[in-house]
């Protein structure tokens, strides 16, 4: 459901869109151009990146300023609001994220606190970015443990609390992760099946896959089914129907799977400028 906040006294519309949503992961791109949000508070986690102007917002005690390219992270159960900073307006993309998801991606440990909401773009928080930048990708399984393994490691890294957990990587167990994403690239793997292969926890497996293969096991499997799709396209064969993304194709299947993937691997030109997209209706 599309919903637009239209105000005729300012110069465009307020707006907010939510991304797919499973496993009680959230994310949103809102823009707002005079109009703020009242006091309220979430049960989530809440980490963004403002992508235009300038956002205000008041939390813990203190008014806060977040500039473009800066994270922002809000505790669970913390009031805030949230506003323009200048006539120009602002915009940002949101994670939501429940708590027991992070401990769980922590091993149990306890929540790691950021005493600091606004945070700049170092290279602890660039996985969070990364995630923020397309937040139209569906949820599977494989992807919720790679978002909740990102979102730990970013907060435990600005907590400044030290990590307890031991960093040696099983090469043989995630070895045997991606011989058997390669073979059934075709199928949507369920964290529980990668489980029992490396006989650990889904959030190990996402972090120790990354730490051995420099990416993670739901991209890679993606990246294996566009090497299929791409050599099944290039013998002009049609594609399988276990090749085509689910929600995706419904007319077009071999543009939409390459539009689609390929920004995971091939390269596109760069855009002069990117506007603040219109948005949906708004969380509260």
């Amino acid at each position: 459901m599309l919903t637009v906040l239209n105000d005729p006294a300012a110069g465009r519309s307020d707006s907010i869109r939510f991304g797919p949503s499973a496993y009680g992961i959230e994310s949103a791109e809102v823009y707002l151009s005079t109009r703020g949000f009242d006091p309220h508070r979430h049960d989530t986690y809440g980490i963004g990146v403002t992508t235009a102007g300038v956002q205000t917002f008041g939390y813990r005690g203190s008014q806060r300023v977040c500039l473009p390219g800066q994270l922002h992270v809000l505790h669970p159960d913390e009031t805030h609001d949230g506003g323009p900073g200048t006539e120009d307006g602002f915009g940002y993309r949101i994670l939501y994220i429940p708590p027991e998801l992070v401990r769980g991606a922590l091993g149990g440990q306890a929540l790691p606190f950021v005493a600091d909401p606004v945070q700049e773009p170092t290279p602890a928080v660039r996985p969070i970015a990364s995630l923020l930048a397309d937040i139209d990708d569906p949820i599977s399984e494989l992807s919720c443990a790679e978002i909740a393994v990102a979102v730990a490691d970013c907060l435990l890294s600005l907590s400044g609390r030290p990590d307890s957990r031991r960093a040696t990587v099983d090469i043989r167990a995630v070895e045997l992760v991606r011989e058997y994403l390669a073979a059934h690239a075709r199928e949507q793997t369920p964290a529980s099946t990668l489980e029992q292969i490396a006989a650990t926890d889904r959030f190990t497996i996402t972090r120790h896959f990354r730490w051995a293969f420099g990416t993670s096991p739901d991209r890679y499997r993606t990246l294996r089914r566009l090497a299929l799709a791409q050599a099944a396209i290039e013998s002009g064969q049609s594609l399988q129907a276990d090749l085509r993304p689910d929600a995706d194709l419904v007319e077009g299947p071999h543009r939409r799977l390459i539009d689609r993937t390929s920004r995971y691997q091939w390269p596109h030109p760069k855009k002069s400028r990117i506007e603040p997209q219109p948005l949906l209706s708004p969380r509260s």
